[in-house]
């Protein structure tokens, strides 16, 4: 019987698969962009903050399902040259920071666009442009902020929002400063996902537009 639990060690390689396998199209659609993704959203948050981690286990010891993230991005970022050294810098090349890589790279003619692995790469080293540059309005506010993924197989069975209160559960608990809850980012390709989490008590904030996203906020009181 499948039961949440926090995050371990050796769900490594699962939540990374679990990633991988749930991306928006344009990520998904670029191999190397998929390859990365991992070690941006997924990785940094294991390290550094398991106790605020939790897992979907189907019952036999295999992670289908994540809620993950951290109770202040500040100290997170602040915590972050850890996690490049113990991890990142291990299995991903540091890349050039000679320019600042564009997230999106058109053809030629511009009919088609593709993520650009260079800019995943630079923000998985520069914690501080993927998590704070630009956001300053929700990150000095709702400080805590998560992840959440399952496999096809598993969605729409009520374990999403049982992953999400767990979660908020252990930043309440985790004796952190979380301001006044926590943020999300909703690509603009995956604004499909927008009502599923108005239901679980988040709310659009504004700003994430000027980036093509959606920002949500979510208030949590304090323990």
């Amino acid at each position: 019987m499948a039961f949440i639990r926090l995050y371990k060690d050796s769900d490594f390689d699962a939540c990374a698969h679990i990633c991988i396998a749930t991306l928006p199209p344009t990520l998904a659609a670029s191999p190397a962009a998929a390859k990365l993704s991992p070690y941006l959203w997924t990785h940094p948050y294991t390290f550094l903050s398991p106790s605020t981690c939790h897992v979907l286990d189907d019952g036999t010891g295999k992670a289908v399902g994540y809620c993950i993230g951290c109770p202040d991005i500040h100290a997170f970022v602040a915590s972050y040259p850890h996690y490049v050294t113990s991890i990142l810098s291990r299995d991903i090349p540091a890349p050039s920071f000679s320019a600042r890589e564009p997230w999106i790279i058109s053809s030629e003619d511009s009919s088609t666009e593709t993520v650009n692995a260079l800019a995943l790469a630079q923000n998985a080293y520069r914690a501080d442009w993927m998590l704070l540059e630009n956001k300053a309005a929700v990150t000095a506010r709702w400080r805590a902020t998560m992840h959440i993924d399952l496999l096809p197989a598993w969605q729409r069975g009520g374990w999403g929002r049982a992953l999400i209160e767990r979660f908020v559960a252990s930043v309440r608990g985790s004796g952190a400063d979380y301001g006044e809850g926590e943020h999300i980012g909703v690509a603009g390709e995956n604004s499909k996902v927008v009502p599923f989490y108005e239901k679980v008590g988040f709310r659009v904030t504004e700003g994430g537009e000027c980036e093509g996203n959606i920002w949500m906020v979510r208030d949590i009181e304090k323990a």
